[in-house]
């Protein structure tokens, strides 16, 4: 490969990375009125998970997932409009990672957090923490 068509390649790549970040940085910050001196307790894992909806309530609760973890939670999916009867379906759900922690800790945090209502595990690694009615389960 020709040594000027490279270069002209790896900066295309550059700058496609950084509008790419600077999206995904934009997503991250368009999440609805937070108080004054609140911080976004949790990552998105693609600019494409629909969160900007979540309700102060889940937002807590995974701020106390993070706290707790000593992690922030990466959402890996939020609102889901065509999602039946569940809590995605209101934008009061979250589907989580917390890289570094184990399930069970996670699980045991978010049975704690206050607020909580649904709880799930899916045996990819994802929990699901909702402000739903109270209940558990794991789906492998």
């Amino acid at each position: 490969m020709h040594p000027a068509f490279s270069i002209v390649l790896a900066g295309l790549f550059s700058l496609s990375c950084i509008d790419g970040a600077n999206a995904q940085n934009m997503r991250k910050l368009s999440i609805g009125p937070l108080k004054k001196n609140e911080t976004l307790a949790y990552g998105l894992q693609t600019v494409s998970v629909r969160a900007g909806c979540f309700p102060p309530k889940l937002r807590g609760i995974l701020a106390y997932i993070a706290d707790r973890a000593g992690r922030r939670p990466l959402v890996t999916s939020g609102l889901r409009a065509n999602s039946g009867r569940s809590q995605h379906r209101h934008c009061a759900a979250a589907d989580i990672r917390v890289s570094g922690v184990s399930d069970k800790t996670i699980i045991a945090i978010a049975a704690q957090a206050p607020g909580i209502g649904g709880i799930g595990r899916y045996c990819n690694g994802i929990i699901h923490v909702d402000v739903g009615p109270k209940r558990h389960w794991t789906r492998c």
